[in-house]
Parts: structure tokens; C-alpha cells; sequence
């Protein structure tokens, strides 16, 4: 089988999460991804949490950077000296992509701004990712999922359980990852652009407008009228049928049911069939009246049994549920292995370790993980000289401090 991006080029100046999950999806597509790091290297590098196994070498190895960065090569080179910006060029002159985390000032210091590489490059794509976009007051501002993303967007707010309700924390990189997804669209479609017209292509996302568009549905009405949305708490959901509920094992399941025909099926699954025939429930509006009553009438009924115990209660019942898992329980869910959610990749010394699968199938295409994550600087000569950079020249830049390569000791 082909991969989609067999034959493309990827130049990558980035760090952290959210531009290099862009380059780690385009890896898996079968693109080239050349990751340009400094000396000290991308600072995620090995900040990720230990997994807790038995494996000492594994337990010391980096999975959650090895999620963004499998795949691609490592190539070190310090962009403060003007010959270690002339090798990215060099790159870029037969690159077809070129994507960085970078902003707007700092591309134009290190001369990697669209005006510039379209002219190394005429057809190049260039791609930026950033906190706020390139343009505008805030453009200047760094930006990490928590802040831009979250928090900027309106997203943590929106959140809270009730208006009374602290903001709530996210999980490392849930912003990043989703940004990433932008990013790589504008890519592809760029990229279909290019081989088009001939022309080169200037895109870009950012977590913050990115962020907006994951709430498009209450955007469409809150950007024409302002008002505030309510944070709604359990007991202030308009359906009980829409509702989140403990089971008696303290795990939790969420309902989506929001047509009024729920509601008997609902109780008669919980073992509540006389509720139907209250005329206190009697239609939607009263028993959204009466949501402070209800949910504590749920989470009762709900104690007797255990939440996997309910799950097949609710599937023979027809109803539309799903269980709140923990991050624990997916990799093991049996619709996770199903659709390969979890898939391994080989290293070479600590042998097969789960990775995460991007979110897309290809039935006849060759998309997959493909390799671990480089080392810092692993690949530096030999994709130099894959650009035409000499063996001298190669010694002569090691020796001035401009590029270097580590062996898997240092």
C-alpha cells in the first residue's frame, strides 16, 4: 500500500505539543519530518510522566514525547548562528512544507517568515501554529493550550458546574492536540493548492480561534446576542434524560436523550416505571421545574448497581448512554482495541511499547505509526548531507558550534 504524503518533505521548527502533534500525524501519513532542534533540544524532552511498569528502561523513556515526535528525524542546529538559519533555507529550497510554532517577530529574526522562504521557495507551504494568530494585539502574547485555549476561548468557563462552580483543570495537551488537527487541515488543503496553481501557500491556526470553533454551536448565537451562557449544574440540566449520574460503585454514566418519548423508557429502565404516570412529570417543563428533585431520585435508583451492571440494563432498554471512563480503562475498552486506538510501536532496545493511533482509517493506505521518537540530534549528518551538505562542510559546521549530533550515550 501507498501513504497519502509518500514523497513530501516536511521542514518542522517547534517545540512542546500542539505544531509537533501536526508533524507526528503527517509522519504516520507517510511525509518526511525533518524536526529542527536546538543543541539543549525541544524542551518536552523529558518532562513527560513515567509510566508505573516493572521496565526500568521503559519506565525511564518518554512516551508522551514520543507521541508528538514519532517518526521523525532529529536534526540540531543552532538558529542563532546566521550559517545555521542558511541550512534551514537550504532545506526549504526542496522542502514542500515548512511549519513552525514561531511568532510573527520571532520568524522575522530568524528569517523564517513566509515573505522570505517563498523566496527560497516559491512553492512552499508555510504553516504557523500559535497562541493568538500573527496579526492583531495579541499577537505578540505566548500562548499554551491552558491559557489561549481554555481559558481565552471561554472554554473553562463554560465548564464550570454552576455559576458558582471553580474552573476546572484539563489534562496536559488537550488544546495542543486539537490545534494540531487545524493545522494539519490547512496543510492539506494548502498543500492541494500548491500542486494546483504552482504556488506557494501561507497558512496558519492558532489554539485561541481553534478553541472558538470547538464551541461553534453556542458561538452561532452568543456572537449575535452576548449574553452570557449559564453554567448549568446537575440539578439546572434541562432534561433528565441529558444528565450525568453516580452508580453504586461510584463510577459514573452520561445520558443524551433529549426527544420527550425518553423519559418513559428512562424510568422504567431505572426501575422507576411509576414515575411515568406522575402528574407532577408529566411533560418536559415540569419536570425541568423540578431537575432539584429529580437528580438526587436518579442517583438513588442508580446506587443499586454498579455502573457496568446499568450499562447492560440501558443497552437491552434501547437508551442512548455511555460510561464516563477512566484514562486507565480506555486503552482496555473493548471498542478502543477494536478499531486498533492503541496500536504498538517497535524500539530497538526496549522493545514494543502502546502508542496512540491518530483519529482517522484509511482502508487502502499505508497510515500508521512507523517508528519511536528520534533521539536529540540522531539524524543530523546524514539528512545535511542528504540536502548536499558535505562531509567538510559537515565537520567545519560541528566544529564551530552550529550543528551537532549526539550518540544514544550523551
Amino acid at each position: 500500500m501507498t501513504a497519502p504524503l509518500e514523497n513530501i518533505t516536511v521542514v518542522e521548527v517547534d517545540n512542546w505539543m500542539a505544531a509537533p502533534s501536526t508533524g507526528a500525524i503527517l509522519a504516520d501519513l507517510g511525509a518526511r519530518v525533518i524536526k529542527i532542534e536546538p543543541v539543549e533540544g525541544d524542551p518536552m524532552r523529558d518532562t513527560g510522566r513515567s509510566p508505573k511498569v516493572e521496565n526500568d528502561d521503559l519506565k525511564n523513556y518518554d512516551l508522551q514525547f514520543d507521541v508528538d515526535n514519532r517518526g521523525k528525524q532529529s536534526v540540531c542546529i543552532n538558529l542563532t548562528d546566521p550559517a545555521g538559519v542558511s541550512l534551514v533555507h537550504k532545506m526549504c529550497v526542496s522542502a514542500d512544507i515548512f511549519m513552525c510554532n514561531l511568532l510573527s517577530q520571532r520568524q522575522e529574526k530568524y528569517r523564517f517568515d513566509p515573505a522570505t522562504l517563498l523566496e527560497v521557495n516559491p512553492k512552499l507551504v508555510h504553516a504557523t501554529l500559535t497562541g493568538y494568530g500573527t496579526s492583531g494585539p495579541e499577537a505578540w502574547r505566548p500562548g499554551y493550550d491552558v491559557t489561549a485555549f481554555f481559558g481565552r476561548s471561554g472554554l473553562y468557563d463554560a465548564m464550570r458546574e454552576g455559576s458558582d462552580g471553580i474552573v476546572p483543570m484539563a489534562r496536559p495537551a488537550q488544546g495542543d492536540h486539537t490545534t494540531g488537527l487545524a493545522l494539519l487541515g490547512a496543510i492539506l488543503a494548502a498543500l492541494r493548492l500548491a500542486e494546483k496553481t504552482g504556488e506557494g501557500q501561507i497558512v496558519e491556526t492558532s489554539l485561541f480561534e481553534t478553541a472558538v470553533w470547538t464551541q461553534a454551536t453556542d458561538y452561532a448565537t452568543s456572537s449575535v446576542d452576548l449574553a452570557p451562557v449559564r453554567q448549568r449544574a446537575r440539578n439546572q440540566m434541562f432534561l433528565p434524560t441529558a444528565n450525568r449520574y453516580p452508580c453504586g460503585d461510584g463510577k459514573w454514566v452520561v445520558f443524551n436523550m433529549p426527544e420527550a418519548s425518553a423519559w418513559p423508557k428512562f424510568c422504567k429502565a431505572i426501575g422507576r416505571g411509576s414515575w411515568v404516570d406522575e402528574e407532577r412529570f408529566v411533560d418536559p417543563k415540569s419536570r425541568f421545574r423540578l431537575m432539584h428533585e429529580i437528580v438526587p431520585m436518579v442517583d438513588e435508583a442508580l446506587s443499586a448497581k454498579t455502573r457496568d451492571e446499568w450499562g447492560e440494563i440501558f443497552d437491552a432498554a434501547g437508551l442512548i448512554w455511555g460510561p464516563v471512563l477512566g484514562l486507565h480503562e480506555v486503552p482496555e475498552d473493548s471498542q478502543a482495541e477494536a478499531i486498533n486506538l492503541f496500536p504498538t510501536l517497535d524500539h530497538e532496545t526496549l522493545g514494543q511499547y502502546r502508542t496512540v493511533n491518530i483519529p482517522m482509517r484509511f482502508q487502502s493506505a499505508d497510515v500508521k505509526p512507523r517508528s519511536r521518537s528520534p533521539l536529540l540530534g540522531e539524524h543530523t549528518y546524514n539528512v545535511l548531507q542528504d540536502f548536499g551538505v558535505s562531509d567538510s562542510e559537515i565537520e567545519s559546521l560541528t566544529q564551530q558550534g552550529v550543528i551537532a549530533q549526539f550518540s544514544q550515550e550523551e
